[in-house]
């Protein structure tokens, strides 16, 4: 009876082990991809900030590598994402009574074309934006655009990931 337990107990502790290699706690659940390239996403915007271009490209990357198995290469991925970044606007949000911004609103479009080469039934051409605001009487520049830049890298990386590897 007692070595009956033991099979019981063993055989329970290795099914819930087994059933963890289909599920992860980024819910990405099991990806045939070995590996995935992010192409660089060049800025298109009309209103160009210097530098945004590779920081996305390279926070795209850090994101994927930081929560998947898998692995980062220059061309030839299971996995490819490309894109630009399409849009780079302030917009006045609110205004004070002398007609002048109290709070604007950095707003980031990025549209990105996600391929599947394990599955092209998951391919995708789809936009991604968000925005960040702050006070009027500042310029999104120095430590101000860097806050913003990732608020919204954060939020548009993850969207994207969420869009084209968890699958919930």
């Amino acid at each position: 009876m007692k070595k009956l337990k033991h099979i019981a107990c063993l055989l329970l502790i290795v099914t819930t082990f087994n059933s963890c290699s289909v599920y992860n706690f980024t819910g990405t659940g099991k990806i045939d991809a070995k590996t995935f390239q992010v192409n660089y996403f060049q800025n298109t915007a009309e209103l160009i900030e210097p530098g945004i271009d590779r920081t996305f490209t390279l926070r795209l990357q850090d994101l994927i590598q930081n929560q998947t198995n898998l692995s980062l290469t220059n061309s030839g991925g299971d996995l490819v994402y490309e894109g630009e970044i399409t849009d780079y606007r302030i917009s006045p949000m609110t205004a004070t009574a002398d007609q002048r911004a109290a709070q604007n609103r950095l707003t980031i479009r990025v549209k990105v074309q996600f391929t599947n080469r394990k599955k092209e039934a998951d391919d995708f051409e789809k936009s991604f934006s968000f925005f960040y605001d702050f006070p009027g009487t500042n310029l999104p520049t120095g430590a101000q655009l860097t806050t913003a830049l990732d608020v919204i890298f954060e939020r548009i990386t993850q969207d994207i990931f969420n869009e084209s590897l968890a699958k919930w």
